[in-house]
């Protein structure tokens, strides 16, 4: 890191200042502003609700079911409105601190474009208008974005605010994960359970992806001194620790899916090469400066990742609803089992 001067998170107008900076601008700029906030654009994050969607599916096998397209167009809907409603008071609350980060600085809120209390009506009325879209879904479903809502409070509004503390801030964005994957799920069924094994590996490849992020972002900043005031979690974690972390989180993931796959879906085992690639592969982006690792919906422009993840979904999806009888033979225990 280069060593350059440090600004202080809060020197910002005050906020009766930018409301009026704000009015004065032409309507059109402040709903643009506005719209910008909710990053629709970040919706490309709900294909981590896929999985939990085909999982359930390969076991039901239902068939073309118009009641069930409908469940999950409108899950996909809702999980969207939720997903924006906690993306607008992130904007809103880091705005001072993301004065500080040379990409974000240039975000709508940490340029006072955007009016401050229409913002959180903004993120109320996105919330409450996915909740009544969940409702209509099933109850678990419900229940599951409400979730996926209060987690995004607990990362963002103080006195919690998860995302200030080492270690917790990746361990608590990620549960959003498993909370995806909840999702996909109840849009096909509200009797099933998804295995802890998979939620759990769900949970922990999150955490590897996210803990990348952290470690791209790190390396980015100019100072130790710039690290720490955009991001409190910065002044404990170190380039050293944030690896030592992604390879826990690597190997746990893949820990539990063994599980998942050896106990539901032996086929399964014939993807882990295809996803250690795509996981090498994801690492490797983390080092390039201004990495897509640190921006993921900008992850479609790695064209290498892009071909990665594509061949890997299929392979995923072929082995979830193929039988292959010969693999199960060739991972049948040789040796007694323990007496229970």
């Amino acid at each position: 890191m280069r060593p350059l001067p440090i600004k202080d998170a809060s020197t910002h107008p005050p906020l009766e200042k930018t409301e009026i900076q704000v009015a004065h601008r032409p309507i059109a700029a402040r709903l643009r502003a506005h719209y910008k906030i909710a990053r629709i654009d970040h919706s490309i994050k709900n294909v981590f609700v896929l999985p939990g969607i085909l999982v359930p599916l390969s076991i039901l096998r239902p068939g073309f079911d118009r009641g069930l397209m409908i469940r999950i167009a409108t899950g996909l809907v809702s999980t969207t409105l939720i997903a924006c409603s906690n993306y607008v008071i992130n904007e809103v609350l880091d705005a001072p601190f993301d004065r500080l980060h040379p990409i974000k600085k240039n975000r709508p809120t940490a340029q006072h474009l955007v009016s401050i209390p229409w913002a959180y009506v903004q993120w109320i009325s996105m919330m409450l208008a996915g909740m009544a879209l969940a409702l209509t879904v099933s109850r678990p479903f419900a229940y599951a974005a409400a979730g996926l809502w209060m987690m995004g409070c607990l990362y963002n509004i103080p006195p919690f605010r998860f995302k200030e503390v080492a270690y917790l801030d990746v361990l608590a964005e990620s549960i959003n994960n498993p909370l995806r994957m909840l999702l996909g799920w109840f849009m096909v069924t509200a009797v099933l359970i998804p295995p802890a094994s998979l939620l759990l590996s769900y949970w922990m490849i999150g955490c590897f992806f996210m803990a990348l992020k952290r470690f791209s972002e790190y390396r980015d900043l100019e100072s130790e001194l710039v690290a720490g005031s955009y991001r409190k979690s910065f002044k404990t974690y170190t380039e050293r620790s944030l690896l030592r972390s992604v390879l826990f989180y690597a190997s746990v993931s893949m820990l539990f899916f063994g599980t998942f796959i050896m106990r539901y879906r032996i086929e399964l085992i014939l993807s882990f090469p295809f996803i250690a690639v795509m996981m090498a592969t994801y690492f490797d982006l983390a080092f390039r400066s201004n990495s897509a690792v640190q921006h993921p919906e900008k992850l479609y422009k790695q064209r290498l990742l892009m071909a990665e993840t594509a061949v890997t979904a299929v392979v995923i999806v072929i082995l979830l609803f193929v039988d292959l009888p010969w693999i199960a033979r060739i991972f049948a225990p040789t040796l007694p089992l323990a007496a229970r």
